[in-house]
């Protein structure tokens, strides 16, 4: 009999900000715990797997029902539901958690094969972060759990071997393996995930709770909330129950896109569950999806525009109409009336950007994480459309200022003979990162300030961004360089034009 040990449960494993590690029993039993650590991806995975313990301890009927059970009734119904499942926890054994021991077939990979930083194969070692290094149990934890959702497509996968009798999903038209799919939370290039955050972690998970009510009102998940892997786990790639995750909630929040099973010294592993995107309109609700064109389009994470710059699509619910693109995200649409109760709550947007060829995914020189967390007062529903249509006049007017810089500093080097493109995307990117210091200060004024002066002084304030990052890509020093700089230095009228080419060329003089 194999030994089981290292039980999720009991041993610290969950990286939580300012505590280092800790228990999944120290989770709903320290409501001091403020909120998640580690990268986006790594909260991201780790809270869904949270919101399945919650969801399948206590799901509430309804709203009513949700305030009714309250944090603290959420908290004592997840401890119960630990003790319970206490046994389907454990990392190892004859029934590691979350793993198929019949996928020892495959071929085993090392660990560093299935994370996106570390260099294997003929991967180029950069840096002392590119190189794989011994993993903890702990860490052997927080890479199953990522794996299950976050899984990057292509080759490591050793699809030769299959479960489900005459299942055709891991093979190509020529009947040999096929590549791995990406995992269904990250997609082609990366989802962009959010939530919404109170002021402690248990909080959080209560807030980003979905009653039965929602659950029914949702397209997304015929089969409803389902049923908790770790409770009745698939034998194969398209059994009756991976059919069932496919269907439902909980089958989102652990998606179980691939088989794994835990040694030593490294993984088998292959495709798991095949789950249908966004394409096929079916997505996690923590991610933002406009279905109302011919093509469905999601909000992708890109280290170019950080979340914070998305926040108006991710809150286009509250617009009435107003927000020309179309995006819901029914996580935030779902939970954020909920904190009217509350003083203050948060946004949170995180995931990361990942390039694709050939079917291979990987992270790039160009890639990354990303994640943004924007701080709101409840005192927005008061009046929340205004708030929004405030929000959005402004956001309109920083890209509006970003577009002229980028035309002024195209043409400085215009007027040098010289093709300023690089040098006008480095400037506006520039520009971006100098908004991003008093974004959260433009929020605030978007619903705290009835006379308009605190947005007029914001306005200011990202005006001289424009110009801090026009001096620092557009030298000065020379008389050919001065004239260039006047001739092309930012000038704002009252009304900044439309975002067309005629209309800036009539801000740059």
């Amino acid at each position: 009999m194999k030994e089981s040990r290292f039980n999720l449960i009991d041993e610290a494993w969950i990286p939580v900000a300012e505590r280092g590690l800790v228990t999944l029993r120290q989770i709903f039993c320290d409501p001091t715990i403020s909120a998640l650590g580690g990268d986006p991806v790594q909260k991201i995975a780790i809270l869904k797997l949270l919101l399945a313990i919650a969801q399948s301890a206590c799901t509430p009927k309804d709203t009513t029902d949700w305030k009714n059970l309250g944090v603290q009734g959420m908290c004592t119904a997840a401890l119960a539901y630990l003790d319970k499942w206490h046994d389907a926890f454990w990392l190892y054994g004859e029934t590691p958690f979350l793993q198929i021991p019949a996928i020892e077939k495959a071929e085993k990979k090392s660990y560093g094969t299935v994370l996106p930083m570390v260099a294997t194969g003929n991967t180029t070692v950069l840096t002392q972060i590119h190189i794989e290094k011994p993993l903890s149990d702990s860490e052997k934890a927080q890479i199953l759990i990522q794996l299950m959702g976050f899984a990057l497509g292509g080759k490591k996968t050793d699809n030769s071997v299959v479960l489900t009798p005459g299942y055709p999903g891991k093979s190509n038209g020529k009947g040999n393996p096929s590549t791995g799919k990406p995992g269904p939370s990250v997609g082609f290039k990366g989802f962009l995930h959010s939530f919404v955050m109170g002021s402690s972690l248990v909080q959080s998970v209560w807030l980003n709770l979905f009653t039965t009510a929602d659950l029914d009102q949702m397209r997304f998940y015929p089969a409803g909330l389902g049923v908790a892997p770790w409770e009745r786990m698939p034998q194969g790639e398209d059994d009756e129950v991976a059919r069932e995750l496919k269907h439902s909630y909980m089958g989102r929040l652990i998606p179980l896109c691939r088989f794994v099973l835990l040694k030593e010294n490294g993984l088998h592993y292959s495709e798991g569950i095949a789950h249908p995107d966004y394409a096929q309109y079916i997505a996690d609700p923590s991610v933002a999806v406009d279905f109302s064109s011919k093509k469905p389009r999601v909000i992708w994470a890109d280290i170019e525009k950080k979340p914070w710059r998305q926040l108006t699509a991710l809150l286009s619910f509250m617009g009435n109409g107003s927000n020309k693109n179309n995006f819901e995200c029914l996580q935030l649409k779902t939970s954020i009336p909920r904190t009217t109760g509350l003083e203050a709550f948060a946004v949170w947007s995180g995931g990361m950007q990942v390039s694709s060829n050939a079917g291979e995914q990987f992270f790039s020189g160009n890639d990354d994480f990303v994640e943004s967390e924007v701080q709101l007062s409840t005192s927005i529903f008061n009046n929340e459309s205004i708030f929004y249509v405030t929000l959005q006049d402004e956001m309109n007017y920083m890209e509006r200022l970003a577009s002229v810089l980028w035309a002024s500093v195209k043409g400085y080097y215009a007027d040098s003979k010289a093709d300023g493109t690089s040098f006008a995307s480095q400037a506006t990117s520039l520009y971006w990162q100098l908004c991003e210091r008093n974004f959260q200060k433009l929020v605030t004024a978007c619903y705290a300030d009835s006379t308009g002066q605190m947005a007029q002084e914001m306005r200011n304030i990202f005006q001289s961004n424009v110009y801090s990052a026009y001096n620092s890509y557009c030298p000065n020093q020379t008389a050919r360089q001065l004239e260039a700089w006047v001739s092309n230095r930012p000038r704002f009228t009252k009304n900044i034009g439309t975002d067309t080419k005629e209309g800036l060329a009539n801000h740059v003089n």
